[in-house]
């Protein structure tokens, strides 16, 4: 169910980022053509300095765990929607801001645009997204594989780096553990949703409180991951695919 609900709440409008347009709103303010031009194609971390990004970064978990925490209101939620993927409309918006929050961080460290023309997303950019939602929610070997570039990374960060080769058998067992430990966070969701209506009076409350509680950290989690995409080298590079290779062979095991 996990990877059809992925599906499905990337498809509720708030949750596509115009890359170009984010980038400008953060970054773009009192740039040249030039500078501009550079910005959009590979990206502010060759620009503007680390402690910069990190900190356009803390505002924008803010930003959106505050949002997501506050009234409620699904931004464009297609009709039937939440029926349709079997979970309620407040998780599915949950979901939605997280990953809105997930690519705006990715776009602040390098990374591209994850929409095709046609504004839907590529089996690598759903694999990107689903990475995403991984390390937020702390699956080992997630960020690893997300930097090492084993599925879309903004490969600017590694054109000096030797590739070496990270294959599925690699990488697709800890993408099977991100899809099982998201299911049963959606089921812990739903579940802690309900619960919260069971008291109408205070439902709001404890809903937004637990938005702001379990979202911010999460958000940080990915923030302080992506962060590590900042003058990664060689040495780095090594340390993760050994990593993804031990976590890939406890979880086959």
């Amino acid at each position: 169910m996990a990877i059809k609900v992925l599906e499905q709440v990337a498809k509720i409008p708030v949750v596509k980022v115009d890359r170009n347009q984010f980038l400008m709103d953060k970054f773009g303010k009192g740039m040249n053509r030039d500078q501009v031009s550079q910005l959009l194609l590979d990206g502010p971390v060759n620009m503007v300095s680390k402690d910069r990004l990190d900190k356009v970064a803390k505002t924008c978990i803010m930003d959106n765990v505050l949002m997501a925490s506050g009234a409620s209101v699904l931004a464009g939620l297609p009709g039937g929607l939440a029926m349709a993927i079997t979970i309620p409309a407040d998780v599915a918006q949950y979901y939605a801001m997280s990953l809105k929050l997930a690519q705006e961080l990715g776009y602040i460290y390098g990374f591209q645009y994850l929409w095709s023309e046609k504004d839907k997303l590529t089996e690598e950019a759903q694999d990107t997204l689903l990475l995403y939602l991984g390390i937020m929610l702390g699956v080992s070997g997630a960020a690893a594989i997300l930097r090492a570039g084993g599925v879309a990374i903004g490969k600017q960060a590694l054109k000096s780096i030797p590739q070496k080769a990270l294959t599925k058998t690699m990488y697709y067992p800890i993408l099977k553990k991100v899809l099982k430990i998201f299911g049963v966070s959606l089921t812990k969701g739903t579940f802690a949703k309900g619960v919260s209506k069971v008291l109408p009076v205070v439902s709001g409350v404890i809903s937004g409180g637990m938005t702001f509680a379990t979202m911010k950290p999460m958000g940080e989690n990915l923030q302080k991951e992506l962060s590590k995409m900042i003058n990664y080298d060689t040495k780095q590079y090594e340390q993760d695919l050994e990593s993804i290779r031990k976590e890939a062979e406890v979880i086959e095991e």
